[in-house]
């Protein structure tokens, strides 16, 4: 079976974990602050924290940028449901605007269209490593006081073009945040992980102080001695102070060695990305009811990240539902997924928030017609070639 994403671990993944094994930390220790800084370098942002996965990057960023009660958080409904849960973990009320017909990343004029006085943040998804425009939903967002957070968790590596150059994802003027994920079937993997980035200092430090319970053992950091506690006013070496009310996101030194690694391959595996994407739409091209991914930018197509080959395809037209059509591709030995259902129609945010079918109409239909299929670095020419003869084997006039 080819399923639909894979990690892929190496010789050398391994002996960097191993390393790591036979050290003095295996948390806490000198490969968490080396992949960050390595991280950092790599998108062009003056701070990375990692952390144990890209749902708390996606919480600590709204924490540390004061989003909360009576806030309004819009994202997109096409993404994991962590983007949109986030909100709700720091009291804000998450929202939903429709995606771009094209690149199925939230649209900005849905989101101009949808504005309320109360949106605090936007929370853009770079779905299956195409980026958002970026530049359009900072300028409407910005100009009405709100933060942009950029969901760049399928887009490790990627990046985009404006103004005639290509800007990184997490090192870019729009975005305020940016958040990745190691997931194993993402561009790169720490096994579970995630990541912030930003170049607000302070937005850093406290992001590092809540992801560690919100202890701080800086002595520059230290409430004065004279707050009021005589029985805390020797401040030895042992001395902490819990500062905020944090969080345990920690991330392992395990984790960021097998990160280290794989960003040190990372260009390789990208580019093996955007080789299988053009084989198969190459192979697709001719197929009536079928639609390949598409670029809102074609300038992109030598710097986006691809996450996801995920395709539409008109059931009706095929003449099979969708259950039975991934039923025929997995008899072929190729898995496949649907990617996502559209998070406004999950129950809990139907049932607390009254959101109902039509809210986005684009990502809904959307939803009736995705699947993604298998694209991982490791896929061999052979494997792609089993991969679209299953999948133009879907169709059988009568």
């Amino acid at each position: 079976m080819i399923p639909y994403g894979r990690q892929t671990i190496t010789a050398d993944d391994i002996a960097a974990v191993t390393a790591v094994l036979r050290s003095d930390f295996l948390t806490q220790g000198p490969a968490v602050e080396a992949f960050e800084r390595k991280f950092a370098e790599r998108v062009g942002a003056r701070h990375a924290v990692a952390v144990n996965n890209a749902t708390a990057a996606l919480h600590l960023a709204l924490r540390v940028a004061g989003v909360g009660p009576g806030d309004r958080v819009v994202t997109s409904p096409i993404t994991f449901v962590a983007s949109a849960n986030a909100a709700a973990y720091v009291g804000a009320t998450p929202d939903f605007a429709d995606i771009d017909p094209v690149s199925h990343t939230l649209s900005p004029a849905a989101l101009a269209a949808g504005w309320r006085a109360d949106t605090r943040a936007v929370v853009s998804v770079d779905y299956a490593g195409q980026a958002a425009d970026l530049p359009a939903i900072a300028a409407y967002a910005r100009a009405r006081g709100a933060v942009v957070i950029d969901d760049a968790c399928h887009a490790v590596g990627g990046s985009f073009h404006s103004g005639g150059r290509p800007w990184s994802l997490g090192g870019n003027p729009w975005a305020d945040l940016t958040t990745f994920s190691f997931h194993p079937v993402k561009t790169l993997t720490t096994g579970e992980g995630g990541m912030l980035v930003t170049d607000r200092d302070d937005w850093a430090a406290l992001a590092r102080t809540l992801r560690s319970h919100g202890i701080v053992r800086n002595t520059n950091n230290f409430t004065p001695a004279s707050d009021g506690c005589p029985l805390l006013a020797e401040r030895g070496p042992w001395f902490y102070e819990m500062q905020e009310l944090g969080h345990n996101y920690r991330i392992t030194d395990m984790q960021c060695a097998l990160g280290l690694s794989q960003l040190g391959r990372l260009d390789a595996c990208l580019r093996r990305r955007r080789e299988i994407v053009a084989a198969y739409n190459a192979a697709f091209a001719g197929l009536p009811w079928l639609q390949t991914p598409a670029l809102r930018d074609p300038a992109d197509a030598a710097t986006t990240s691809w996450h996801l080959y995920t395709v539409q395809i008109d059931f009706a037209a095929l003449g099979k539902t969708r259950t039975e059509a991934m039923a025929a591709l997995r008899d072929a030995g190729v898995g496949s997924q649907v990617l996502y259902i559209p998070v406004h129609l999950q129950p809990w945010y139907r049932r607390n928030y009254g959101y109902a079918q039509g809210k986005c109409p684009a990502a809904e239909a959307f939803y009736t017609r995705t699947l993604s299929l298998p694209l991982f670095p490791a896929m061999t020419d052979a494997d792609v070639d089993r991969v679209v003869v299953a999948v133009r084997n879907l169709f059988s006039p009568s």
